[in-house]
C-alpha cells in the first residue's frame, strides 16, 4: 500500500555478535537469520562441532490445563511422556514440557509455518491454557556434532552423551548457570541439541557456548548448512 512503511525484519538477539563474526543475512518470512559465514567449509563444523542462531526463527508454546488435548485436535503429535519431543511430518518439532506445557519449534525446512498456524487458531474465550511467547522470550540455538555433549559437559550437569540422552530426550536444567531447556534432535547421523533461554540471557549464552567450544575447534556454523542436513 502505498505510504505504507514496511516493518524491519526481525532480528536475533545477538545480530550484532553474528555480524562481528562475519555471518551473511537471509530473509526468512519475516526474519533475517545467518545464512552462513566466511571461512571454512560449514559443513565440516557441524560434524564436528557447530553452533547455529535460529532465534529469529518461529517458536511458541501453550501452557494450562487442556493445552495438549487442544494442540492434539490442531493435529500436533504429542507424546504421553513429559520430557520428550516428538518429530512433526512437516519438520517441526512439539516438546512435551510438563503433563500442561508444550514447546514447539517451526521445521528449518520450507514447510508449513506451524507457529503461526497455532498463534491464530487459539482463542481466549473460555480457554484455561494460554500462549507462551516463545518467540519473543527466549533465544534458540543449535549445537551440532560429534564433540556437542562433551562441550556441554563444562557447562550443564545433565550428562548429554548419545548413551545416556537418547534423541528427542529433553532437559530443562540449568546450562551456564542459568535455566535452559535442552532437546536432542539429531540431524540425520550428526547429533543435534537445540538449546532455549532467556532472551535477556542470549548474548551471555552465546559467549559462554562459543568459550566452551573454542577447545574443540568449535565454530559458528548458519542455517543454510543445518539445512543440507534434512534435505
Amino acid at each position: 500500500m502505498d505510504g505504507q512503511v514496511a516493518r524491519p525484519p526481525r532480528r536475533s538477539f545477538i545480530y550484532r555478535e553474528l555480524e562481528a563474526a562475519g555471518a551473511r543475512f537471509v530473509a526468512v518470512g519475516d526474519a533475517e537469520v545467518a545464512a552462513h559465514y566466511a571461512g571454512d567449509d560449514e559443513t565440516q563444523a557441524l560434524s564436528s562441532l557447530g553452533i547455529a542462531d535460529l532465534s529469529p526463527l518461529p517458536r511458541t508454546g501453550f501452557k494450562g490445563d487442556g493445552a495438549v488435548d487442544w494442540l492434539a485436535a490442531q493435529g500436533i503429535a504429542i507424546g504421553e511422556a513429559s520430557n520428550h519431543a516428538v518429530r512433526q511430518a512437516d519438520g517441526a518439532l512439539a516438546a512435551k514440557l510438563a503433563p500442561g506445557e508444550v514447546l514447539v519449534l517451526d521445521g528449518l525446512g520450507e514447510g508449513e509455518a506451524i507457529c503461526a498456524r497455532l498463534d491464530a487458531a487459539w482463542t481466549p474465550v473460555a480457554s484455561a491454557f494460554w500462549p507462551v511467547p516463545r518467540r519473543d522470550g527466549a533465544f534458540w540455538f543449535l549445537v551440532t556434532g560429534e564433540h556437542a555433549a562433551t562441550m556441554f559437559a563444562k557447562v550443564c550437569g545433565v550428562d548429554l552423551r548419545p548413551d545416556k540422552f537418547s534423541n528427542h530426550a529433553v532437559a530443562q536444567t540449568s546450562v551456564a548457570r542459568t535455566n535452559a531447556i535442552v532437546v536432542r534432535d539429531d540431524l540425520g547421523a550428526v547429533p543435534a541439541f537445540h538449546l532455549l533461554g532467556d532472551s535477556a540471557s542470549a548474548r551471555y549464552m552465546w559467549h559462554c557456548l562459543a568459550d566452551a567450544a573454542r577447545e574443540f575447534g568449535g565454530r559458528p556454523v548458519g542455517l543454510e548448512a543445518v539445512r543440507s542436513l534434512i534435505r
